[in-house]
């Protein structure tokens, strides 16, 4: 069962500030902001919300198949892709144009500030899902403008279930974007902010949003994640990572999970689950394409925690 992600394959610069951003923010005085953070670690990764996805993906088995506009500065990228056995035969290379890059900076409570360079990205609608033969299901996630529209609509079009995941890209489009969105996509995966934002820039609320896709899913970082499917709330317990590294990519490695669990089919109390376990084995590892593990690990973790197995 072949997934097709639709999103950025970036770079990542990610940061650590070692204090905290409110002890250097004034409140009274973000008008006239002018902030310099001293930022002592520092490491370049591979990351775009479609090539994590994928990343955690190719781990538990599955079959990902990204969807990308990339710059001509792909190379490394592209070596690391290939030794992990992802086929990179729908990201298009535009040679004048540099990849994607993403400049974050986390401190001690894991707050993050993030400066981002779509390059290549705001030419993603020169791919088409239509080219992709063989895919299952699919995802539309944070992506240039005219690709998303374009890539749900497609999707839509094929009969290919697919999660619509606006994420950073959220303040790209009016109200009326994303009800459409939601009313082709089968799935809604946001986090609990983005989850209020959407519901404000649609003006419809959760239950609205819930009867409008097969599945609303909201994570809840530390508290797990809830699931409006069927006209049931699913709240998910969260699995427990040994130690806090790294939250970048987090949410990515979510989906993954979700993306998987969908595709074997299994129950939402399974899938959240599957999702949220997926984010802890992502945090004890910096950066978002480090963690190492295969299905059988993934599965003797999963009933560890949760205290059943995985069918």
């Amino acid at each position: 069962m072949a997934a097709l992600i639709c999103g950025s394959l970036a770079y990542d610069t990610i940061m650590v500030f070692p204090d905290q951003f409110k002890n250097h923010i004034l409140p009274d005085k973000v008008h006239i902001l002018n902030v310099s953070f001293l930022v002592p670690r520092m490491r370049r990764e591979f990351g775009g919300c479609a090539g994590n996805i994928a990343y955690n993906l190719k781990l538990l088995g599955g079959e990902p198949i990204p969807m990308a506009t990339v710059g001509g500065d792909f190379g490394p990228y592209r070596e690391w892709f290939t030794e992990q056995g992802i086929t990179l035969a729908h990201v298009k290379v535009i040679e004048e144009l540099f990849t994607p890059q993403a400049f974050i900076t986390t401190d001690h409570d894991n707050n993050q500030i993030t400066a981002f360079h779509p390059g290549a990205m705001m030419r993603s609608h020169e791919n088409h899902v239509k080219d992709v033969p063989g895919v299952t299901i699919g995802i539309v996630s944070p992506d240039g403008y005219e690709g998303m529209l374009q890539n749900a609509r497609e999707f839509a079009e094929a009969g290919i279930p697919f999660i619509f995941d606006p994420g950073q890209a959220m303040p790209l489009f009016n109200g009326e974007e994303l009800r459409r969105f939601i009313e082709l996509a089968d799935y809604v995966c946001v986090n609990d902010y983005e989850s209020n934002l959407l519901q404000q820039r649609t003006g419809w609320g959760e239950r609205e949003i819930a009867a409008r896709v097969k599945a609303y899913i909201t994570t809840r970082g530390p508290k797990g994640a809830e699931i409006h499917a069927g006209g049931t709330t699913h709240r998910i317990p969260p699995a427990h990572e040994r130690r806090v590294v790294d939250p970048t990519g987090c949410g990515d490695a979510f989906r993954a999970g979700l993306l998987f669990g969908i595709e074997k089919g299994y129950d939402w109390e399974t899938i959240g689950r599957m999702g949220n376990l997926m984010g802890a084995l992502k945090v004890e590892h910096p950066g978002t394409q480090n963690q190492r593990f295969d299905y059988a690990e993934f599965a003797d973790q999963f009933r560890q925690q949760f205290g059943y197995a995985l069918a």
